[in-house]
């Protein structure tokens, strides 16, 4: 069979996702405000289940720090339990999409409203983990994370009521000094390793070897016990409409940012591409087997899938083989787990959301003009300042302005030709929306003149324009004066036909 013509290369490509997956699992639960273990569940379905039914061979599934600040805002404000049935329908959701060979629709959001998302969910993130590595309790908004942290910094620093936060922020310093010293000098022959992984373990050891009074993970001694099966009652629940809100926009988000992995994933290797229907239809199964058991939502990672190709996966065996390592830890070892200091974990999450601000997206965008930069720095700012929802939703109502004045925008300059006639230059869209301006130009020109409009740079003119421009020839042929348009433009052919007649008639 194909799955297991390159058994060795996906067995080894599995084990380097199970370390790159292992404290990213922990961490993403922790930054959403539910356990840890929460997390494992989650990365255990999106290797064992979703690997089996993926669209996109090579792409690895698992908690996503780009839902972590939605599930936070959920269970802050409606419980744990609601948790569960949001999940279910935003997995039905999914699936009802795939069906209806909706996949390629969720790549068309603009990258600018894409790119501001992750670099604001990313701020939420570090805002919030920055009090995780002081083992505080983040609050519920980024503005209030980020007003409250120099007093939690000032009071580590005092080491108010004995408390060991001073402590805590030096293992999570830690931790981020290590993965960033990694990344830049770690030997060619362990570059499978990821930063993350060495960071957790050194800082882990450290803190066990000198009895540091720091928060560690806290897991079950059984996986059954974090599960939060969703009975019949708990579905009432999706009565609430800011619910169904949730469960919408987890669905869209997750879709729009499984399949923007799926397509870059693609690019990164020459094998299989990715079926995207069938990808959001797997997506959906997971996501609805997460709600059933109380888990975090899942979606495709680019950073675990990016490790699977780099590492030499060839089958989706990689992805479901690391779900496999993931119960097995939890099963057998989930002391070793219980080891790890929170703070660690928080230093991980820094890192990641950090990375997630990506400036070079401002210098890329601005390629493409001054707009698609402030659209990012809009989705950003007002994701921090508001909620996930609104900033996204401030994203598209920017892009759809910006659209709506690019395709209504027309541009128009005087010239005189050799013959001393006057020219009337357009460019760009000529729309009912331009009459006004038009008319003010047309009304620059005496009606004795020989006119000449020429409109073979325009994209679209529209009957409110063409009608104007006629009226104003039939107007200057009565007191001998002329309009000639030069050049060809698209219009309707009722517009563009009735014209005509009216030409040939005068």
């Amino acid at each position: 069979m194909t799955l297991f013509r390159f058994l060795s290369r996906d067995a080894m490509a599995s084990v380097v996702v199970f370390l790159v997956a292992l404290p990213l699992c922990m961490g993403i639960a922790i930054a959403s405000g539910v356990p840890p273990a929460k997390g494992l569940i989650t990365g255990i379905v999106g290797g064992l289940v979703v690997g089996l039914l993926a669209g996109a061979p090579l792409q690895v599934s698992g908690p996503a720090a780009g839902l972590a600040v939605l599930v936070f805002e959920l269970v802050n404000r409606h419980g744990l339990a609601a948790l569960g049935p949001v999940l279910l329908l935003a997995g039905a959701l999914q699936c009802l999409a795939g069906v209806l060979r909706l996949g390629c629709w969720f790549r068309i959001v603009a990258p600018a409203v894409v790119s501001g998302m992750l670099a604001g969910i990313g701020i939420l993130i570090v805002l919030s983990q920055l009090h995780v590595m002081l083992d505080a309790e983040p609050a519920a908004s980024g503005l209030a994370n980020l007003i409250a942290f120099p007093g939690a910094a000032w009071d580590a620093v005092r080491q108010v009521n004995g408390s060991g936060a001073l402590i805590a922020g030096a293992v999570g310093v830690a931790t981020l000094a290590i993965m960033w010293l990694w990344e830049r000098f770690r030997p060619a022959s362990l570059r499978f390793l990821p930063g993350a992984l060495i960071g957790v373990v050194l800082v882990t050891l450290a803190s066990i070897g000198w009895a540091l009074p720091v928060d560690r993970v806290t897991l079950p001694d059984d996986l059954g016990q974090a599960i939060d099966g969703v009975g019949w009652q708990d579905l009432g629940m999706l009565a609430d409409p800011s619910l169904l809100v949730a469960a919408l926009a987890m669905a869209f988000i997750a879709s729009a940012e499984t399949l923007l992995s799926a397509a870059a994933v693609d690019r990164m290797h020459a094998g299989r591409r990715a079926k995207f229907d069938r990808e959001l239809s797997a997506q959906g199964v997971g996501n609805m087997l997460c709600g059933a058991l109380g888990a975090l939502p899942m979606t495709g990672v680019i950073v675990r899938s990016s490790a699977n190709v780099q590492a030499g996966a060839r089958t989706r065996l990689s992805a479901i083989l690391h779900g496999l390592w993931l119960l097995a830890l939890v099963m057998l070892l989930p002391g070793v787990l219980q080891s790890i200091p929170v703070a660690s974990l928080g230093g991980v999450l820094v890192y990641t959301g950090g990375k997630l601000v990506d400036v070079r997206a401002i210098r890329h965008l601005g390629r493409y003009g001054r707009t698609p930069p402030l659209i990012y720095l809009a989705t950003a700012l007002s994701i921090v300042g508001t909620d996930l929802l609104t900033g996204v939703l401030v994203g598209f109502v920017l892009t759809l302005v910006k659209l709506a004045w690019s395709a209504s925008r027309l541009r128009a300059r005087w010239e005189t030709d050799e013959d001393g006639g006057v020219e009337l230059r357009l460019r760009g869209t000529a729309t009912f929306l331009s009459v006004p301006r038009l008319a003010r130009l047309l009304g620059e020109v005496g009606p004795d003149t020989h006119l000449r409009v020429c409109i073979g740079r325009l994209h679209y003119i529209d009957h409110a324009c063409a009608e104007l421009l006629d009226d104003w020839r039939r107007a200057a042929r009565q007191q001998g004066g002329e309009l000639e348009m030069v050049g060809n433009v698209t219009m309707s052919h009722r517009v563009e036909g009735r014209l005509r007649r009216r030409a040939v008639a005068a």
